[in-house]
């Protein structure tokens, strides 16, 4: 006879009573519970005996319904997932269930039932959302955006403090919560590159938080019933980490553009043996600079300072000198730097960059000048360790790598432009590509493996591939390229590329003509901007091919996009809805929504910077 047929027509209507209130995962819970309950009493064993499963804490059957709380991350990179997913393994291992969610699945009709969210969310280029957040963020920012009296959150941005817009979408969610009625519990947190110095207090205080909230509304139950947390990879993990970092020696460095183009384009190869790295095709490397001497030294005369001064700072003890050249900023500029350049100068425009009204002008800042150009502009007086606290600490540049590990074994190769021109006649550069350049062969560079989980080749490697990277944003596509040959598989590979001109910017030229007649690339598009009267990128050669793309994406092709956020992804973008619209006969909104549906199945996914 079936349980329920037992049970008095009383405790049936006391369970659905019960039962109607719950959500789903609570319902999940508490039929753990009863289960946990009922071996008890089959067994005979008391709850504390050693048999047991080992216990956690969950809401209890006969408190009020409490949801667990939600933890929703929206990451381009991966860095706000590796903090969130660290977040919710913390409160995981403390017992408390929490459920972590990108933010392209989360069922935002759900919204309304939260009772406590956490957001970790980077954002992009000039105060853009990830891709994986758009759909939400949009939703949240729109009319359907339910009134949330009964939420509490938390939010935590992720940003880079040289942009103007600073953790632009973490402030505007943190905002726009408020105005749907719902209760900020912790300040929003606003973190530079160097992100736990922002992300470790914001997360202790929201750990505290919602492990006091969880005790309030908890009994120990089995702690297999209590976890929801899904880490979405894990990798074979090295002791060489970003903290940890492994020397890596350099095998080549070749410059691969031609005399007459305007950048110049090296080819590296690292030597990964002995560390036990590993990567996959569209992960990044991690490197570590070091600042060229020139510019230390231009900027300590500038501000006549001692170089030998040693400064404390945080428990460390540098000389001036040696805080520069390893430990601190100095070709990005930063607000917050001419914040306090601003406290130590009049000046109008400094001073309009910095006030509420001077987004343009603090934008003309930051993209056109280094620290030592806005310290020669608007000279100031700084102490030593004035000047080591407010520049930002020097953090690494992460470089998609350009090659597969099944090709090159214990190695990793980069595509890197190196950055140098000219301000008010004085020599600049970039400092990492600066850095690289003037390593020669046998050196080594600190590096470290940076996963993107969200620019991965298809597990089926059935699949097609749509492949669109300008200039070096070409580096992921010659990995997706030599793993495919390697693996074999059905899946066919189509290569837009471009750059100024063929003749001195056609990279990797020869590997792409062997990958045609091998038949490990079947379509590859050119578009050399310059080489005629009217420029050509790679969103007008996807156009021109817009019947076969829209066929190859409806077919199951997966997309990727690598190279320059600004201008070439934007373009690229409207280009596929552009295609949607022609070729699926859908409407901008439908087009739209195409590309958001392709992006939340892993169709379509950008490495763009």
């Amino acid at each position: 006879m079936h349980a329920l047929s037992r049970l008095s027509e009383a405790n049936r209507t006391a369970i659905a009573q019960i039962t109607d209130e719950l959500d789903p995962l609570s319902l999940n819970w508490l039929s753990g519970y009863l289960a946990g309950v009922a071996q008890v009493r089959h067994t005979g064993l008391p709850a504390q005996a050693p048999a047991s499963p080992e216990l956690s804490l969950v809401p209890a059957a006969n408190a009020p319904a409490q949801r667990p709380a939600t933890i929703l991350f929206g990451s381009q990179t991966g860095n706000a997932q590796r903090v969130a997913e660290a977040f919710a393994q913390r409160c995981d291992a403390a017992g408390i269930p929490v459920r972590l969610l990108r933010a392209d699945r989360y069922p935002t009709r759900e919204l309304k039932d939260e009772r406590l969210l956490y957001v970790v969310i980077s954002t992009q280029g000039e105060g853009d959302p990830p891709d994986d957040s758009i759909a939400f963020f949009e939703f949240l920012s729109g009319a359907r955006a339910p009134k949330l009296p009964e939420l509490k959150f938390g939010v935590l941005g992720l940003g880079d403090s040289s942009y103007p817009l600073f953790c632009g979408i973490a402030e505007k969610i943190d905002q726009r919560l408020l105005a749907l009625g719902a209760e900020r519990i912790v300040d929003a947190g606003l973190a530079d590159l160097d992100i736990d110095t922002v992300a470790a207090p914001w997360q202790e205080k929201a750990f505290g938080l919602l492990q006091a909230d969880h005790q309030a509304h908890a009994v120990a139950v089995p702690a297999a019933q209590a976890s929801n947390i899904t880490v979405l990879e894990t990798q074979a993990r090295s002791s060489y980490t970003r903290d940890n970092p492994f020397q890596a020696t350099v095998l080549q460095n070749q410059s691969i553009t031609g005399r007459e183009s305007t950048r110049n384009i090296y080819h590296y190869e690292l030597s990964l043996e002995g560390s036990g790295l590993t990567y996959q095709p569209g992960d990044a490397l991690g490197v570590w600079p070091t600042q060229n001497e020139k510019l230390v030294e231009a900027l300590i005369q500038a501000l006549k300072l001692d170089p030998q001064e040693v400064v404390t700072l945080q428990d460390k003890t540098h000389s001036v000198q040696e805080w520069l050249r390893h430990y601190r900023e100095l070709t990005q500029l930063t607000k917050p730097f001419l914040v306090e350049l601003s406290k130590r100068n009049s000046d109008t425009i400094l001073q309009t960059a910095v006030g509420p009204n001077g987004l343009s002008t603090l934008q003309e800042l930051l993209q056109t000048h280094q620290v030592l150009d806005v310290v020669q502009r608007f000279p100031a007086t700084w102490s030593a360790a004035e000047l080591v606290q407010a520049l930002r600490p020097l953090t690494p540049r992460m470089y998609s790598i350009a090659s597969s590990q099944s090709e090159v074994d214990e190695e990793v190769h980069l595509t890197v432009a190196n950055v140098q021109y000219q301000f008010n006649e004085q020599d600049r550069w970039g400092v990492t590509s600066d850095y690289l350049a003037r390593l020669n062969e046998g050196d080594t560079v600190p590096v470290f493996i940076d996963p993107n989980t969200r620019f991965r080749l298809p597990e089926d490697s059935s699949r097609d591939v749509i492949m669109i990277g300008p200039g070096t944003g070409v580096a992921p596509f010659r990995a997706f390229v030599q793993e495919r040959g390697i693996k074999g598989g059905e899946g066919r590979n189509w290569l837009f590329f471009g750059n100024p001109h063929f003749h001195s910017d056609f990279l990797y030229q020869t590997e792409w003509q062997r990958a045609l007649q091998d038949g490990q690339l079947q379509h590859l598009d050119l578009a050399f901007s310059r080489d005629q009267e009217n420029k050509v990128y790679v969103q007008h050669r996807l156009l021109e091919k817009a019947a076969e793309v829209y066929a190859w994406i409806q077919g199951g092709a997966h997309i990727y996009v690598c190279g320059d956020a600004t201008h070439m992804a934007k373009d690229v973008h409207q280009a596929l809805q552009e295609i949607a619209r022609k070729e699926g006969g859908l409407d901008a909104d439908q087009a739209r929504s195409w590309l958001e549906e392709l992006s939340a199945q892993g169709r379509y996914a950008r490495d763009v910077y």
